[in-house]
């Protein structure tokens, strides 16, 4: 279950305004569902750094104290590390407060399992029951016997720090390695570099002191420009760009040139299949570059495509019984490692690699041909339905586009699941086509819109 925006979030039971009156009623419906047997439930609440962080927590601790369950407050912590925790401090819930890429004035909530996954349909359907509840009738206090307590985890960096160490699968020394992070002003400016230093490497810092509202702005996965910038610089053998709740990264190689989520697929699937460590396949989505398809193929590693999404990675990968995919944008899960994707481990990932095979990232990722790729973010009024990008002249210039694309390239067209956008997106094998027909595409799917 995820909310998001300020100017009207989305979720399972409808569209509704992000605010703190919502806020409490998620909290209680959450603490009435969880609180139904005997006894406190204890639920964790962990944020990024945006300044409406601050109220939202307040206002969630408050509808789950009067629900009767308890609050163990996190403080700034990654998506991941809020999912990790829930079940190291034996909790039975977990809510992140984050937009995750999304500018500061946008906010919204994401449930987890106590075992760090997403909750379970007929709990869901529960809290859904309750929240429409409290939408109605109000937000009603148990009593004074029975309020739920809240307390601050004043070692939680410090516990997250050491469960990305302990993923790792043998001994890591990066004595002598320049690193480049680029926090995102976002919820890992302190846990990254201290993850990175603690195994010796030589850590300089970008956009790691966040004020609330310069979370992700130009910086972090989303705009990694400076990153790149720095890592040429200063001769770097690697930057990091994590975006502003943790759960992405995007690298930048010893040349200055990125690294993006599919290609750390790459050499994270190709290294595993060597290693006989990879389980089954890989899992992209429908945004994922025609060239990690084909150079997977190349490895006879299975590959299957789900839509834009991280939680249909996560389906797939659990109804395969395989561990490890991701998106391009840099979220990577890996299953046997981390019960959702976390931009700190997967980078300590690529970090492995490049110690087994004394190697840098650059030779890793020029296995792999990117193909140009372009996308345009249409901005819209109103969230649509994919339905309704079935227009006769829309439909006509994708069948145009795929003509002029031939066998090697491809056209997605989708509504964003987060912002009131729609993507145009076509890749190939020629850029300047690429680009004149994805701004084609993009004119008419505007007009008829």
């Amino acid at each position: 279950m995820k909310y998001f925006g300020t100017d009207g979030v989305r979720g399972r039971v409808g569209s509704f305004p992000m605010t703190a009156e919502f806020a409490l009623q998620f909290g209680w419906a959450v603490g009435k569902v969880l609180c139904r047997e005997e006894g406190h439930r204890r639920v964790v609440i962990g944020k990024d750094t945006r300044i409406s962080g601050y109220l939202f927590e307040s206002a969630l601790e408050a509808g789950l104290s009067a629900a009767g369950a308890d609050c163990l407050l996190l403080g700034p912590m990654p998506t991941p590390g809020v999912a990790y925790l829930v079940s190291a401090l034996s909790a039975d819930a977990g809510i992140v407060i984050s937009a995750s890429h999304n500018p500061y004035f946008d906010n919204g909530l994401k449930l987890f399992s106590r075992a760090g996954e997403k909750l379970d349909e007929s709990l869901l359907e529960s809290i859904e029951e309750k929240l429409e509840e409290a939408m109605t009738s109000g937000v009603r206090m148990v009593q004074g016997q029975d309020l739920g307590k809240a307390v601050r985890i004043d070692d939680a960096i410090s516990r997250y720090v050491e469960f990305c160490l302990s993923t790792l699968s043998q001994p890591l020394d990066l004595e002598g390695m320049r690193l480049v992070i680029d926090c995102a002003n976002g919820a890992t400016y302190k846990i990254a570099p201290m993850v990175f230093r603690a195994l010796g490497a030589e850590v300089i810092c970008l956009h790691d002191k966040p004020d609330g509202l310069n979370i992700n702005e130009r910086c972090g996965s989303t705009d990694p420009t400076s990153l790149v910038d720095e890592v040429k610089r200063l001769k770097a053998q690697m930057g990091m760009a994590f975006d502003g709740d943790g759960d992405r990264v995007i690298l930048v190689d010893d040349q200055g040139s990125l690294v993006d989520g599919d290609q750390i697929l790459y050499i994270l699937a190709t290294e595993r299949r060597r290693a006989q460590t990879l389980k089954g396949g890989v899992v992209g989505t429908v945004m994922s570059n025609l060239g990690l398809e084909q150079a997977l193929a190349l490895e006879n590693i299975p590959f299957e495509r789900v839509s834009v999404g991280d939680r249909y990675v996560h389906e797939r990968l659990k109804a395969n019984g395989w561990t490890l995919g991701g998106e391009a944008s840099g979220h990577i899960l890996s299953l046997d490692h981390s019960a959702t994707g976390c931009g700190v481990i997967a980078a300590l990932q690529v970090c492995e690699v490049l110690q087994r095979t004394e190697s840098v990232l650059s030779n890793l990722a020029s296995g792999m041909t990117v193909y140009p790729q372009t996308m345009i973010n249409i901005p819209i009024g109103a969230p649509i339905k994919p339905s309704q990008l079935e227009h006769e002249a829309i439909r006509e210039a994708i069948v145009d586009a795929e003509a002029q694309l031939g066998e090697g390239g491809r056209i997605v067209l989708r509504p964003s699941g987060t912002e009131p956008l729609v993507r145009v997106m076509i890749e190939g094998q020629d850029a300047a086509l690429v680009t004149k027909l994805t701004q084609h595409l993009a004119k008419v799917v505007s007009t008829h819109l």
